[in-house]
């Protein structure tokens, strides 16, 4: 499969950094010969990557590496989708000094390209594997994303303990969200029920998101708030219940992770 630009730049910018650190920390570098520097590709790096986190004594890494080699292999999206995550995560994390530090480590990377393959693989009907491994990456990760739920590219989940997503959720391009985050149902109805996240959102930490409702383009969340009611595009909202409190002061916020209110414009 031919990589993109996106794809082939993320991949030599860490190959050349496995290369650094393995060099400086040989503890570590059989690892690294195995999960990064004897890769062909981005895409079979990460399906052994994933391979080595979601592996245990019922189902082994070899199976699950040849499983997430052949869906990247059928569509070249996943692979295209996860760089740019791999890209979102250092320009907007000032914890990330690299890119092998979120492809190597970084849970909330790491669970978002295990719900990517699961949603491919929901969406061609093999349900009984889309749970498996959204029920492996909850136990492990404390990330629940139902394998039904539409997730967008650049997308940045910090920390990512206990983010949970319902089914029928949608997330756009470009959005950051912080830990403890749900978008949920608001009751037992069944159809559409969850959240619809525009692009450029900012979530912050425990934020609950509740029901069908939208969360316009360029909004931001602030921490703990409960939000039962959609949110304009480029208006903050803040409290329980969540009450608009200003206008973003960024046409994107989830660009620039600012997480107070201060240089808002109030409502």
């Amino acid at each position: 499969m031919q990589q993109t630009d996106t794809v082939e730049k993320v991949w030599k910018l860490i190959r050349s950094e496995c290369e650094i650190t393995a060099k400086q920390e040989p503890f570590g570098a059989d690892f690294l010969q195995d999960i990064v520097l004897s890769r062909n590709s981005f895409s079979d790096s990460l399906a052994a990557v994933l391979a080595v986190r979601l592996a245990d004594d019922m189902i082994p890494r070899p199976k699950w590496e040849d499983l997430f080699a052949k869906e990247f292999s059928a569509k070249s999206a996943l692979a295209e989708h996860a760089a740019l995550d791999l890209q979102a995560v250092i320009n907007r994390d000032p914890a990330c000094n690299s890119l092998l530090e979120p492809f190597l480590f970084f849970k909330g990377y790491q669970s978002l390209q295990a719900h990517r393959i699961a949603h491919s693989l929901w969406l061609h009907d093999r349900h009984f594997i889309a749970l498996l491994i959204q029920s492996i990456v909850s136990r492990k990760f404390s990330v629940d994303i139902h394998p039904a739920a539409q997730i967008g590219h650049g997308i940045l989940l910090d920390h990512a303990t206990n983010f949970v997503v319902g089914e029928t959720a949608v997330i756009g391009n470009n959005v950051s969200i912080l830990h403890g985050v749900s978008l949920g149902g608001n009751g037992k109805e069944k159809g559409d029920r969850h959240p619809k996240i525009g692009d450029g959102v900012m979530i912050g930490a425990h934020a609950q998101l509740l029901g069908n409702i939208r969360i316009g383009k360029g909004a931001k969340i602030g921490a703990g708030a409960v939000v039962l009611q959609s949110v304009p595009a480029h208006t903050t909202v803040a409290g329980v219940p969540a009450v608009r409190v200003g206008r973003t002061a960024e046409s994107m916020p989830a660009l620039e992770m600012q997480q107070n209110f201060t240089e808002d414009a109030q409502a």
